[in-house]
């Protein structure tokens, strides 16, 4: 791997750990100040509802920009600043300004997410070396959520919620300094003025009219209405089974065995991304699916780390497909479009499982099993119609411009 890509995983790493601890720094700082872990709620909410809106957006933009180093690194900069003014601000200035603050940083989030996996193509080149890319930058996402909200936790029991939400920001700082050392200019490529520029529909009409792109887009979205709800359930089911506060030890079980899938069963190049995908959605369906039934919480916490392995190698595969298929000058667009989606499926899903909590826990995790199997055989049936398409080459599978043409693959 280059040392351009190397610098990449530091900021990914760092921005995504910063964007995992949001969740519970807010909650924890709205509880230490208010007195309401509701406040924080909403703010997290504000927080978290521009991502699909933003995103084709941001797609755009980065795909059109003159100066995408500025831009990235731009994004995550404002993203950290949100997060320090909501760290001085959450429970001090009046709530219609800390909300903006919120959504004002929630704009920025697509490019932690979707934006930065869309500068992989432009770092590594094609073939074997950039799929076990794609798989180092899964990585960062379960990394992250594994070491994140523990950090948070840490800090806050052995100091306040302040420091918790100085670390996520320093964190943030870290991932715009790295992010504007990254080689994003492509010697060989045409300028982004050069070429047309793409709608900013044309990424949701890519995902649909590309079968690959809209297989795995249609089935991770409807898997991650499941991811959703899998933490309330998580926390409902060890409470039937005798241990209320042992949610969170099945979380972190799932997220451990994600960060392990992804970094082994993540790797493999020697089998199609698609085959990968359903296999993992079937495999993390089958084992929270025997989990709803064990009768203690180590039996449970095993088969949740089970599922965490098979869910890993998903966002690899993934990351790969949108790599490999999204069209010239549109790559952008297709991954934070993607995220975002998949992002509005998890808040849907924490939604449910929140409406029809008074259900039996076993069953709530059933219906969170049955939706990953019937997102592997959504993305059969989908990803069977019609004949197998080329992927894409050239200059879109390794330029972050967006240029139409074609080039020599890969070229960083």
């Amino acid at each position: 791997m280059s040392g351009g890509f190397g610098r990449y995983l530091g900021a990914a790493l760092a921005a995504r750990f910063a964007s995992e601890g949001m969740g519970m720094a807010v909650v924890l700082l709205a509880l230490e100040r208010t007195g309401s872990a509701a406040h924080g709620a909403f703010v997290l909410t504000a927080w978290l509802a521009p991502h699909v809106l933003a995103a084709p957006l941001a797609g755009a933009a980065a795909a059109r920009t003159r100066r995408p180093r500025l831009f990235h690194a731009g994004a995550l900069a404002g993203f950290t600043v949100a997060t320090a003014a909501l760290a001085v601000l959450l429970g001090r200035a009046p709530w219609p300004a800390v909300l903006a603050v919120a959504v004002l940083g929630g704009t920025c989030g697509p490019m932690v997410t979707g934006g930065l996996s869309s500068l992989v193509a432009s770092l590594v080149p094609e073939g074997p070396g950039r799929d076990r890319a794609y798989g180092w930058d899964a990585s960062t996402y379960n990394a992250a959520a594994v070491t994140a909200p523990a950090a948070v936790g840490t800090i806050t029991a052995l100091a306040s919620a302040g420091p918790a939400m100085a670390l996520l920001t320093t964190s943030g700082a870290l991932a715009a300094l790295l992010a504007a050392t990254l080689p994003y200019e492509d010697p060989g490529a045409a300028r982004p003025q050069d070429g047309p520029r793409a709608g900013l529909g044309a990424g949701l009409a890519a995902l649909w009219r590309v079968r690959e792109l809209r297989a795995v887009t249609s089935a991770t979205t409807l898997a991650f209405v499941g991811v959703g709800a899998l933490t309330t359930g998580s926390v409902l089911l060890a409470a039937e089974l005798g241990s209320p506060g042992a949610g969170g030890v099945l979380m972190t079980a799932f997220a451990v065995g994600a960060l392990t899938g992804s970094l082994t069963l993540g790797r493999i190049t020697s089998v199609a991304p698609g085959r990968l995908a359903r296999w993992a959605m079937a495999g993390t369906g089958a084992a929270l699916a025997a989990a709803a039934f064990t009768p203690s919480v180590p039996v449970t916490a095993a088969l949740f780390a089970v599922a965490g392995v098979c869910d890993g190698p998903l966002l690899t595969a993934t990351l790969r497909i949108r790599s490999r298929y999204a069209p010239d000058g549109l790559r952008a667009q297709v991954f934070t479009l993607g995220a975002g989606l998949k992002l509005t499926a998890a808040s849907a899903g924490a939604a449910l499982v929140g409406l029809t909590a008074a259900a039996p826990a076993w069953t709530l995790l059933l219906g969170i099993a049955a939706l990953q199997l019937a997102a592997a055989t959504l993305h059969l049936l989908v990803g069977a119609r019609g004949p197998v398409r080329e992927p894409v080459t050239g200059m879109s599978a390794g330029s972050p411009t967006g240029v139409s043409g074609r080039g020599t693959p890969g070229a960083p």
